[in-house]
């Protein structure tokens, strides 16, 4: 049985797509099933255990071209069966485009009347995103809930072993989204607050070492070490399942911690964990205001800017807060 999963969104997506390799390899160990997801992030899946081979489609350099040449891949590869964990049309079009005897979607892709199964995505305030993505696969394997994996290789965990002689903390500081990210000054009140003996590494892609920087440069404590744009993302994975305690934003490090099991602490600004993507660690906590704003959450992911121009859903969060058992 050949099995396609396709999820080109962002890394968070990435991540929440993995359980269902996980019970589809557990249902099915002699499939052989492959993973479709945008450039740039096929990092995340690294010569994973479970996967036959990773398709990568660059959006950003001859976008539509790219999309023709992978359909006619799939196409090629004669798939059995292909879940499809997107909602827009381009991967619509790849999956109805297939030969797969088994088209698997939600029904919000606009493709979806091409679809053999399709399945409702409702974002309900009890429902994690992890649980919408495993209905569309719970007819081929069961109702039971799977936790989202990550495999860092023995060489990640060679590459960050320096870094982990004594007790740390991680912070990923950054988000492609201003009003998912706890603002600078805030992250820097919660560092100096943190035990001095302990170092702290922060973490993030390349573009984010000019915010650590000012972060390090602002800060009291002592200890403060940038590792942005040094490790991979697994790596950053493996760094942070040995932390003492990892700090993130609602973003891609998050997830990474609960693919990891690595305890995390979640600052919710804009959104609210209610959507259905918060923390799944079993040591995890999340941090938001306790001041009522009309305005939260003004959307189910972040956005650019603060829309009422005061963005208070960031800043009446009292710190103290993290220090509450």
């Amino acid at each position: 049985m050949k099995i396609l999963i396709i999820q080109t969104a962002f890394i968070g997506d990435v991540i929440l797509a993995t359980p269902l390799i996980e019970k589809l390899k557990r249902f099915y160990p002699e499939a052989s099933i492959d993973f479709l997801l945008r450039k740039g992030n096929e990092g995340l899946l690294k010569d994973h255990p479970k996967l036959n081979r990773v398709l990568i489609w660059d959006k950003k350099k001859s976008k539509y071209n790219a999309l023709a040449k992978l359909s006619r891949q799939i196409r090629k590869n004669n798939y059995d069966i292909l879940v499809n964990l997107q909602r827009f049309a381009s991967s619509g079009f790849l999956t109805s485009s297939s030969n797969a005897e088994m088209k698997i979607g939600f029904t919000k892709n606009p493709f979806s009347f091409t679809f053999t199964h399709k399945f409702p995505h409702i974002i309900d305030r009890k429902m994690h995103e992890v649980d919408r993505n495993l209905s569309l696969i719970e007819h081929l394997t069961d109702a039971s809930f799977q936790k989202p994996v990550l495999y860092p290789s023995e060489s990640d965990y060679e590459k960050v072993r320096d870094f982990q002689a004594l007790p740390y903390f991680c912070i990923a500081p950054a988000s492609i989204w201003f009003t998912k990210q706890f603002p600078e000054e805030k992250w820097v009140e919660l560092i100096d607050r943190l035990n001095p003996a302990r170092k702290i590494f922060l973490l993030g892609s390349p573009s984010d070492i000019e915010l650590c920087a000012s972060i390090q440069k602002k800060s009291t404590h002592g200890n403060v070490h940038i590792l942005a744009g040094e490790l991979s993302l697994l790596q950053s994975g493996a760094l942070m399942k040995g932390a003492q305690m990892n700090y993130t934003n609602d973003s891609a490090p998050m997830h990474i911690a609960s693919a990891l099991n690595a305890p995390i602490t979640a600052i919710y600004c804009s959104t609210i964990p209610e959507f259905g993507f918060g923390p799944l660690s079993d040591v995890s906590k999340v941090i938001e205001t306790k001041v009522k704003l009309d305005c939260r959450p003004c959307g189910l992911h972040g956005k650019k800017a603060c829309p009422e121009g005061h963005f208070k859903c960031a800043y009446t969060i009292d710190v103290n807060r993290f220090f509450e058992p």
